[in-house]
């Protein structure tokens, strides 16, 4: 008799084409504040967020929206229907409550507030080339035209945080700065990779180098911290003017938005600005050389497509290579957190 495990299912093609209902869950829980309100109560029952999230459904659907929230995990229930009592989960409450400092609800917000509804035309990004944002009709430059609103600008600074400070702090314990002093973190956005860097390593002092847009917003965050005498701040255009010369440089989600005579570019200029023995470090979902096991790494460069139409999520091979003719000596790897690497090249 044929085992019943070997029989076809359409169990994971359901769960993944209807996986947008699962996410959107999260992310209006998110824009709600759901998560950040409940930890300030400990508990609420479902009409107390209810009336706390001035919702209109029914209830039943007020029902299935937490419990379905619960059954992926988020939130933690007591009860049932209308005696149910709701908190966060572990992982909500370390990742999902505003002030927190492993929040990552910056990038969630970015998903729903932009992505979610560019990915919606994913098919033409891919049967033109184009890419599917706000530059669709307009604007050749995805960062010309986030920059333009002060609030899309801190929106887009807030996400790039959120989705690499886990990377961040295991990249600055896991490093090893012991040969270093100084730091570049050419795109730094709110300097948040200088700040992690600043706190695991006492001896580092960094430099986070962005657009003049962006510096001030950068200042800000950086003085609400104790590592101001040894963060500071450059403003530049990182394909105009020279990377500030430091012992690491350091590119954060930088390269993946850029075709790959830009992406060498980028590593020249990286190489120039670093002393013989210094380090490139490129912190990025770098893909497997088999392109069979980092899903999201491929994901990510598909949305390279629908952000800038050119740029792309690469290889440690290509890595190697780039970094190779380029000039660097030797390279090597360091996992981080869950599909993302910090790929190293050396001078």
């Amino acid at each position: 008799m044929e085992n019943q495990d070997n029989q076809p299912s359409p169990a994971s093609i359901m769960q993944i084409g209807s996986g947008f209902w699962s996410s959107k869950l999260l992310l209006a829980a998110v824009k709600f504040q759901l998560f950040t309100k409940l930890a300030e109560k400990q508990s609420m029952s479902a009409q107390q967020i209810k009336t706390m999230l001035n919702l209109k459904c029914t209830d039943i659907h007020l029902f299935d929206f937490l419990d379905a929230l619960t059954g992926l995990g988020f939130l933690n229930r007591e009860g049932l229907l209308e005696s149910a009592i709701y908190s966060n989960s572990v992982n909500a409450d370390a990742f999902l409550v505003i002030d927190k400092p492993a929040y990552i609800g910056g990038m969630l917000d970015m998903l729903n507030n932009r992505l979610y509804q560019f990915w919606g035309n994913l098919e033409e990004g891919l049967l033109t080339g184009l890419p599917q944002n706000e530059i669709k009709a307009g604007d050749d430059n995805l960062f010309n035209e986030l920059y333009k609103s002060p609030e899309r600008l801190l929106e887009f600074i807030n996400a790039m945080g959120s989705i690499q400070i886990g990377n961040f702090n295991a990249f600055a314990q896991l490093f090893d700065f012991s040969k270093y002093k100084t730091l570049t973190d050419v795109g730094g956005c709110g300097a948040a990779l200088s700040t992690t860097v600043a706190k695991h390593q006492p001896h580092m002092k960094c430099t986070s180098f962005d657009l003049p847009v962006v510096e001030p917003i950068a200042k800000e965050k950086i003085a609400k911290t104790p590592f101001s005498d040894r963060v500071t701040t450059a403003s530049g255009d990182f394909f105009a003017d020279p990377f500030p010369k430091a012992d690491v440089v350091v590119m954060g989600n930088i390269l993946h938005d850029w075709d790959e005579p830009k992406k060498l570019a980028l590593l020249q200029k990286a190489y120039d600005a670093l002393p013989e023995g210094g380090a490139f470090v490129a912190i990025e979902n770098v893909i497997d050389d088999d392109r069979s096991k980092n899903v999201f790494g491929m994901m990510m460069s598909l949305n390279m497509l629908i952000e800038t139409g050119t740029g792309f999520d690469y290889t440690f091979s290509s890595f190697n290579k780039w970094t190779k003719s380029v000039g660097f000596k030797s390279t090597s790897i360091v996992p981080l957190t869950g599909p993302a690497s910090a790929a190293i090249a050396y001078k």
